[in-house]
């Protein structure tokens, strides 16, 4: 079985993962850790939009 995830379907696999990791090592309590968590995934989607967005801006202006 071989998969071929999207751009942003491995984007957000890699979000998931980092934040996960993110938030047990750098809080303490089991409440902090799962709240970091959250908030670092929902900034790296955000980043991730906005990424794909300057890049599209980008090609666009470039090409016109």
């Amino acid at each position: 079985m071989i998969l071929h995830p999207s751009h942003f379907t491995a984007a957000m696999i890699f979000s998931f993962f980092a934040s996960l990791v993110f938030g047990i090592t750098q809080k303490n309590t089991q409440r902090e850790m799962v709240r970091y968590g959250v908030y670092c995934f929902a900034m790296f989607l955000l980043g991730t939009f906005v990424a794909g967005w300057a890049m599209a801006l980008l090609r666009h202006w470039a090409t016109s």
